[in-house]
């Protein structure tokens, strides 16, 4: 099957969507696809085009047997709604040109958390015709009413009456939680058209970055407990909490706790400029870690934080890195309600708190002190319930079926099947 997956974000960037992207690309080539992928030049968070990429109008390159095409669009950091609404729609612009040239397509692939990457995606539909398979990760442009960045007006309800357009323009749409399967319904998306693919992790990938990076990039400190948080500094992240807990524990004469930022993101410099205002001694900004370092922080954090704003939109989010950080047995603590909050607690991989209570930031970080053990689980369960591989291949199978082809066996029967085949050998 040959695959057009059209992505803003995608590796050497190392956001959630630039992951799920490329592990599931990764292992659709593996399997004997074609995929190629239209993307940018890699300058998320910063705006900074990456070192060794340049903003071209094309360029080619192969990362791991995936074509990976990169087109122009106005580089914007992270921050600041008008450069970056540039930013989406010349990508949008520019995806959909590079897609009128590959024609050799079985099926396209547009992925959110911002539906200009989908519009991409529909104008791709409609100029290969071709069938379109919609992502959603985000629910764009309600998220942006969610963190603050925009209140409802005539501009808002332009980008909801396109959304309503794009998920009627999709043959399926792959979503990431039940959550946001019901938010779809209420949009009046047909049940039947939305397939639940949650976010998940590659247990051998996380092995093989362990043992890649010997060194940690971040130094430990003595007699402190680390709770870290790992991942975009942003608006909807609400890390305003940690910069509040860090200022009772100074205010109780506490120095036992060390809380780490790595990542960077709109409110990094804000946040900084806080935390040096009120003189607080105790939370440290790292800045941006390379992905394949990011394991190494989470083995040395006796606690991550994930954390976004109390809003009920954010109740349908399906945060990424819990993946990750359960299948490194490391306690969460999580400030995200909803399902994802029932899926670490179902696994024993953490400990609740209230979305931007300081007070219960701080009481979640002392039950873990105290019973680490029962909150240490996470690993056999993600194994067992959001393994990539099965992922990515109930996905494929949705492409196919998307595509009219017949559809690929589960890769739970597959193995079994390989094995069994070599054994005869």
């Amino acid at each position: 099957m040959r695959i057009l997956f059209l992505t803003h974000y995608f590796p050497p960037e190392v956001n959630a969507p630039a992951s799920r992207t490329y592990e599931h690309c990764q292992r659709w080539v593996r399997d004997g696809h074609e995929v190629t992928v239209i993307t940018c030049a890699p300058n998320c968070p910063t705006g900074v085009v990456f070192d060794g990429y340049r903003n071209a109008w094309r360029t080619e390159e192969t990362i791991d047997g995936i074509r990976v095409i990169r087109v122009w669009s106005y580089v914007a950091a992270n921050k600041g709604f008008a450069k970056r609404i540039i930013n989406f729609l010349s990508y949008m612009l520019t995806a959909t040109w590079a897609a009128m040239w590959c024609r050799k397509v079985d099926v396209v692939v547009a992925t959110s958390p911002q539906f200009f990457c989908g519009w991409a995606g529909v104008c791709s539909k409609w100029l290969l015709r071709r069938p379109l398979v919609l992502e959603i990760r985000d629910l764009w442009p309600e998220s942006i009413l969610a963190v603050g960045a925009m209140k409802r007006n005539f501009a808002i309800r332009i980008l909801e009456w396109f959304e309503q357009r794009m998920y009627g323009a999709a043959n399926r749409i792959v979503t990431v939680g039940e959550g946001y399967r019901r938010q779809l319904e209420e949009r009046n998306v047909p049940s039947g058209k939305i397939e639940v693919i949650p976010n998940g992790v590659d247990l051998d990938r996380v092995a093989e970055q362990m043992a890649a990076a010997a060194d940690n990039p971040l130094e430990r400190p003595e007699n402190r407990f680390v709770c870290s948080y790992i991942g975009t500094v942003g608006m909807a992240h609400g890390l305003e909490v940690v910069v509040e807990a860090a200022k009772k524990l100074r205010d109780a004469c506490r120095d036992d706790v060390e809380f780490w930022i790595v990542g960077d993101g709109a409110e990094r410099e804000r946040l900084q400029a806080e935390v040096k205002q009120l003189g607080l001694s105790t939370v440290f900004f790292h800045g941006m870690v390379p992905k394949e370092m990011v394991p190494r922080v989470i083995e040395a954090s006796d606690a991550c934080l994930v954390h976004l704003r109390k809003t009920d939109l954010f109740t349908t989010v399906m945060p990424s890195k819990i993946f990750e950080i359960m299948a490194q047995n490391v306690p969460i603590v999580m400030g995200v309600e909803g399902e994802a909050q029932r899926v670490v607690l179902d696994g024993k991989g953490g400990v609740a708190m209230e979305p931007g209570d300081a007070d219960s930031l701080l009481s979640a970080m002392d039950e873990i002190r105290r019973k680490p053990a029962s909150v240490q689980r996470g690993r056999d369960y993600v194994a067992q319930h959001y393994n990539r591989e099965r992922l990515a291949g109930r996905m494929l199978s949705v492409l196919h079926e998307v595509a009219g082809l017949p559809v690929p066996r589960p890769v739970e029967e597959r193995v079994p099947a390989a094995a069994e085949e070599r054994r005869a050998a």
